[in-house]
């Protein structure tokens, strides 16, 4: 079967469909490929099912709080029980929703699914082997979305009890010990779910300290967290091996260790999909093991573009999914490119974190002046109330100009101000213009109100 289109879109993860769904509003002639579900890492088996997952822990560990003597005035006679499996049941219905509505809004784009592995012969031309046979497609343009996979340590091969975050999100039982490799926002998002479902966990990093892309002010309220809940994390910590249910490893000293393990949870990073699907028959540049584009997503060879992670850092759904976009507006004749200010990143911890833009310590070493103004949750009212004072909002600015530049925050709940954070530095706001926008009270986001009068030398509430 041969089929032509304007635009093929290979992969519909947060980037490919997107990217399809804009271009059949837009009108094009879209073709999707896809070799799984649609929603892609992210939907499927990543950012949302986790998530579903870390809210099921969050409410089991809120209800055995209550247990005894109870808390805040509340008490239960016996320790809630925990049905994992209608827990599963219950994450995997909101991904087969999720999953379900993305499907409808390619339908409703009127964009052509393919479903199968495609492989390209050239850089315009693939060969999708399907269920009902190869399918042979040819597009004017072709958008690369095949996102990213768990990297896997050749000395832990994934499979039986060692775990990808894949099948860390597909356990029927909460493991009695869990053992998680690498300490960044994967491996510290899931070992703290499973360990507010029961877990025993343990930690270990090669890093000096956990999450060490974010700065030790912001790691440090999780890092309480961790030895709050006896969580054992060894730094400098490099792992050589599983044997029967006992991970060996190294300490910073060299001496080996052992630890015993129900499941071993590998979590190290994340690398782009770009084998087994003809990319070498593409013509197309790489830059560093990722596919080169410049600032309208476009490869090395003309009319193919890539988006999301196989396009390099930050490796995240919100940029890929902006990229989708973008790049389909372009393939439609308008003027449009890639150049946010900042793209905001999250950790789902406990608490979660927020970084987006620079810190001080980073504008410095670009020769930056700045001033820093901080604001504790503790003296935020609506904070107190939700047993969320742990934390702050840090905002830093142009010394000259009092230009925003970076925005960081650590607290319970304070993803949900993520995006007022990003629009803030997108829109190239000054201090005086957070200071001058009236936040509702009582609301969390006052704090970050707070944070500008500190910055600008007048807080009220400290």
């Amino acid at each position: 079967m041969n089929m032509t289109c304007n635009t093929l879109v290979i992969g519909a993860g947060p980037g490919g469909y997107v990217a399809a769904i804009r271009a059949g509003q837009l009108g094009l002639d879209t073709i999707i490929v896809e070799g799984g579900r649609v929603g892609g890492t992210c939907l499927i088996r990543g950012c949302i099912p986790s998530k579903a997952l870390i809210h099921a822990a969050d409410k089991y560990a809120a209800l055995s709080q209550h247990t005894g003597d109870g808390h805040l005035g509340i008490s239960l006679s016996e320790k809630p029980v925990l049905d994992f499996t209608k827990t599963m049941a219950w994450k995997d219905g909101i991904v087969d929703r999720l999953n379900g509505g993305v499907d409808s809004l390619l339908k409703k784009a009127k964009v052509k699914q393919v479903k199968g592995w495609a492989t390209f012969k050239n850089a315009k031309t693939c060969v999708v082997d399907t269920a009902d046979g190869p399918v042979t497609i040819t597009a004017e343009n072709v958008i690369l979305a095949t996102g990213s996979k768990a990297t896997e340590l050749p000395f832990l091969p994934f499979g039986g009890d060692i775990l990808s975050s894949t099948e860390a999100l597909s356990l029927t039982d909460v493991p009695e010990k869990l053992v998680v490799v690498g300490a960044g926002y994967i491996g510290l998002e899931l070992g703290i779910a499973y360990r507010k479902l029961g877990a025993q966990v343990t930690f270990v990093e090669a890093d000096e300290r956990i999450l060490a892309t974010y700065d030790r002010e912001l790691t440090a309220p999780v890092q309480k967290w961790l030895d709050k809940h006896d969580i054992t994390v060894h730094l400098g910590a490099k792992a050589t091996g599983w044997n029967e249910g006992s991970l060996s490893y190294k300490d910073k000293d060299g001496n080996e260790h052992t630890i015993a393990a129900d499941k071993l949870l590998v979590t190290v990073g994340r690398r782009p999909n770009l084998d087994g699907w003809g990319l070498e028959n593409m013509a197309v540049d790489l830059d560093g093991g990722f596919i080169k584009i410049d600032n309208m997503c476009r490869t090395s060879m003309k009319n193919v573009w890539a988006i999301g992670d196989i396009t390099g850092e930050p490796m995240l759904a919100h940029r890929a999914s902006a990229q989708g976009e973008i790049v389909a507006e372009i393939i439609a004749g308008r003027k449009r490119e890639f150049a946010p200010n900042a793209i905001a990143a999250v950790c789902f911890t406990d608490p979660e974190i927020i970084a987006v833009g620079q810190s001080a310590s980073e504008a410095k070493a670009d020769g930056i002046e700045t001033i820093v103004g901080k604001f504790p949750l503790m003296a935020n009212g609506r904070a107190l109330t939700m047993e969320a004072g742990e934390g702050f909002v840090r905002i830093t600015a142009r010394k000259d100009n009092h230009v925003i530049i970076g925005i960081h925050a650590v607290g319970p709940h304070i993803s949900e101000l993520s995006g007022e954070f990003a629009l803030a530095l997108e829109m190239g706001a000054r201090l005086e213009d957070i200071e001058g926008t009236i936040h509702v009270h009582p609301t969390v986001g006052e704090s970050f109100a707070e944070s500008a009068l500190a910055a600008l030398g007048h807080a009220i509430h400290i």
